[in-house]
């Protein structure tokens, strides 16, 4: 099952890799020892799942969308943050691979680098793809890449927890009557929630639902929006409604938390679905609610299947056959379910719905998210990041109020992004 903690790994990864890939821009442009017959031989492809060997599903999908492409494909699979590192040193050294699987907050990384094509060169179709999750893979203009796939945030909750402080999960419409539930909670003795702030790029995502529920901008961390926010889940931890240990919580402790059985809520993913499952607890879910009621938009996960520029822009083609046969509805499906991802169009959408109807409110979350470097921040998205976890960490472990910590971490993100 794949978590958004190998997304995470990639994108804070991207904040040491941002001078080497400024320095890059402009170097790309080789083929990777690709045959001067482009309609046949070998193309190269990367991805993020070192797990899957030549005999899983993933590989054998592969194989056959090179096939029917008239080519043999040639798959590496690394570890995200060795991945993002790899390809940019391809480009500089134009040897990048054909195709390339990436975490989406990367593609703004290597589009601005010039190591990728945008779909305008390669023709690839996304006019059925769902606007908000493409995107995530879109800078000042132009689409590189098509998303395989997608994953979000909610709250999941324990019925029983809720039944006993007599809360209806259905009454959880804004953050008033969220903290409402919280507090019935516990006062009937059980826990309240459980969710990442951590200081990494997982307590950003975590946070984002929050922060941009709030109405708040990613380019102003210190405005009044967004000092509510971090005062809301400050104030939940002062109170005891969410455990101290949020502070140093991956989505993997924190989920751990709530597989206890204690707690009425947690903020998790799409990729907790088969767990929860398993775990017997009564659970449910709802979308993370807004400030002011609606569901909040929450960032997405998941990658892009992007295609590296080549000298040989004839590879392209072929490129394309291979991209477009993963990204047909039924091997997105296919694909989808097995990586625990809302794949990005309606209709392999419906399809994953109609095979498992635990999916709807995941489907509905993911057309509420949103991608982190949307709003054209590019490469600018990790450096801002940076400095919103901190903020949060800083107030979440009381050594500076919401107000104080956000305005820290505004000035040190416009010294970041001049």
């Amino acid at each position: 099952m794949i978590s958004f903690i190998r997304s995470k790994r990639t994108a804070v990864a991207v904040v040491g890799l941002a001078a080497a890939t400024l320095a890059l821009t402009g170097c790309a442009g080789g083929a990777g020892g690709g045959s001067s017959d482009a309609a046949s031989g070998t193309y190269t492809f990367w991805d993020p799942y070192p797990q899957f060997d030549d005999s899983s599903d993933w590989a054998k999908l592969i194989e056959k969308c090179g096939t029917e492409a008239g080519v043999t494909v040639e798959r590496t699979g690394y570890d995200t943050s060795d991945l993002t590192s790899k390809a940019l040193l391809a480009g500089q050294q134009g040897n990048s691979p054909d195709l390339l699987l990436v975490d989406n907050p990367v593609v703004s990384t290597l589009a601005e680098a010039g190591l990728l094509t945008d779909t305008d060169e390669t023709g690839a179709d996304t006019s059925d793809i769902e606007a908000n999750i493409l995107a995530a893979g879109q800078l000042d203009g132009k689409t590189y890449g098509v998303p395989i796939g997608a994953n979000t945030l909610a709250l999941y909750y324990n019925k029983a927890v809720l039944d006993a402080a007599g809360v209806d999960p259905a009454s959880v419409t804004d953050w008033d009557s969220l903290t409402s539930a919280l507090e019935a909670v516990s006062a009937s003795g059980g826990k309240g929630i459980t969710f990442s702030g951590i200081g990494t790029e997982e307590g950003s995502f975590q946070f984002l639902p929050w922060y941009w529920g709030s109405g708040a901008d990613l380019t102003e961390l210190d405005s009044d929006d967004a000092v509510s926010a971090l005062a809301l889940w400050t104030d939940w931890v002062e109170k005891g409604y969410a455990p101290n240990s949020v502070i140093n919580n991956t989505q993997t402790t924190s989920w751990q938390e709530f597989l206890t059985g204690e707690y009425a809520f947690s903020e998790n993913g799409t990729w907790q679905l088969a767990g929860v499952k398993e775990s017997g607890i009564d659970y449910g879910i709802i979308s993370i609610p807004s400030k002011d009621g609606g569901a909040a938009p929450a960032p997405t996960g998941g990658e892009f299947l992007t295609v590296p520029v080549q000298s040989d822009d004839a590879r392209y083609e072929v490129s394309e056959k291979i991209q477009s046969c993963l990204t047909s509805t039924d091997n997105l499906v296919a694909t989808d379910t097995t990586l625990s991802y809302v794949a990005p169009t309606k209709d392999a959408q419906a399809e994953q719905v109609a095979t498992d109807p635990d999916l709807e409110p995941w489907v509905t979350a993911v057309a509420d998210a949103k991608g982190r470097t949307s709003d054209d921040l590019g490469t600018d998205y990790p450096k801002i990041s940076e400095q919103l976890w901190k903020a949060v960490q800083n107030s979440l472990s009381g050594s500076s109020d919401p107000e104080a910590a956000l305005q820290e971490a505004q000035q040190a993100a416009a010294s970041a992004t001049k």
